[in-house]
């Protein structure tokens, strides 16, 4: 197979605002993700200060690393936004004011009656090497420079901060100009989506994989509180030997984990019941105690969950169990509210007070409080009610409140769409 041509990008988000927290930084995220879309590899992002020092030391680092340098934030108008003084000085340019952009941020000001300050028409200096791309959006422009490399012919990109101006430029300005830096190969990810085991067991199921995996074949597994998300990366010469390579990799991982994969990309677990509920033209309902709703709340988060959902009972109390979902006192006396027998009762008892073809219960103690030696913070238990049967599953969780509740909600609609998924 022919070698990809290297193409590598550090992204650098300026601004002290990002670094306390201030302001959640989704400029990195976006742009990595419309780089590695077009076959650029991102090798590093970083966030900096508004320090001239640091932000001339990333830029050194990313162009003694890589071809293609983004710089975000730093370009606004007042004494804080240093990001293209610093890069002048980096490049030993002056800083030469841009009649275009001038005129174009005078016209803006105008349109608006407001008054142009100095501030504002200092927006239009550039430094002498960068060309200046007027921004319709705002008032600073987007600087882009042509640079040399110790890996070829290479990028410096200067992006306003604010997210839909950044959006903008990279759209009409940069992500054009890097396709004329020449043959750079391609990138194709695929991210499957599993719940139900954690990042080793899912490792274990996967055992063989290394013979597929290479300097050119990745994989990450990225675990998260429903499961594991297992991303297959391949770069290649071309598009179509990169997505080819990346479909083959994607097969056989899903032969090996079977139906703990619910989806790919941006699929939800909450989506792909819901599609199975559909598909096999099934109603939904949940008895909710320990999970105070959740359920309900994922489930309908769906577009057009009202095709198959029908409605929820948050029984928080044994009375509400008791008066609306059927359960019996001596069941909730002889074995307690978190058990299996519970559970069950919930489930059908909800199935049948809203009439509905499936249903979802849970029970637990979600903590910090509450537990027993033999019922622990952390036991859940779910009540599964189907057309033909009713079944009960024991989850044991840890002692956070809120990742309890989430993670119960979660692992409650999985063991519904396995057992849809087995042919129930």
């Amino acid at each position: 197979m022919e070698e990809a041509i290297d193409m590598t990008a550090t992204i650098v988000t300026i601004g002290d605002e990002l670094l306390i927290g201030q302001i959640v930084n989704t400029n990195a995220s976006w742009i990595g993700e419309q780089l590695t879309l077009r076959g650029v590899d991102v090798i590093r992002t970083v966030t900096v200060g508004d320090s001239p020092s640091m932000i001339k030391d990333e830029l050194g680092r990313a162009l003694e690393n890589g071809r293609i340098a983004i710089l975000t934030g730093g370009l606004g108008p007042t004494h804080d936004d240093v990001t293209k003084h610093a890069v002048a000085e980096f490049f030993g340019d002056r800083l030469t004011r841009r009649q275009d952009v001038l005129d174009a941020v005078e016209a803006r000001f105008a349109s608006r009656g407001i008054r142009v300050l100095d501030v504002n028409r200092d927006q239009a200096l550039a430094p002498e090497s960068f060309k200046a791309v007027v921004n319709r959006a705002g008032t600073a422009p987007a600087l882009l420079r042509r640079t040399k490399t110790p890996k070829g012919e290479g990028l410096v990109a200067l992006l306003p901060g604010v997210p839909h101006e950044m959006k903008h430029f990279m759209e009409e300005a940069v992500l054009p100009e890097i396709e004329t830096l020449g043959e750079h190969g391609a990138i194709a990810h695929r991210t499957l989506l599993t719940a139900g085991l954690g990042e080793s067991l899912v490792h274990e199921r996967l055992a063989g994989i290394d013979e597929l995996l290479g300097d050119d074949v990745s994989l990450a597994y990225l675990p998260n509180i429903h499961g594991v998300r297992v991303r297959a990366t391949v770069r290649a010469a071309t598009a179509e030997e990169a997505e080819r390579r990346r479909d083959e990799v994607t097969v056989w991982i899903r032969e090996r984990l079977g139906v703990l994969v619910y989806g790919e990309g941006s699929d939800t677990l909450e989506g792909a019941l819901g599609r199975m509920l559909r598909e096999r033209n099934y109603t939904i309902a949940v008895a909710e105690s320990c999970t105070g709703g959740l359920v309900a709340h994922r489930i309908t988060n769906v577009a057009g969950a009202s095709d198959y959902m029908v409605g929820g009972i948050v029984s928080y109390g044994n009375s509400v169990k008791s008066s609306l979902l059927g359960v019996d006192a001596t069941v909730l006396a002889e074995h307690g509210a978190v058990s299996e027998q519970v559970a069950r009762c919930m489930a059908e008892g909800v199935r049948s007070a809203l009439g509905s073809d499936t249903a979802l219960s849970t029970t637990g103690i979600m903590g910090p409080g509450g537990g027993t030696p033999d019922k622990p913070v952390g036991t859940v238990w779910v009540g599964l009610a189907l057309p033909d049967r009713t079944e009960a599953r024991l989850l044991r969780l840890g002692t956070s409140r809120l990742r309890n509740k989430e993670r119960a909600a979660a692992q409650t609609m999985n063991e519904l769409r396995i057992l849809l998924g087995e042919g129930a």
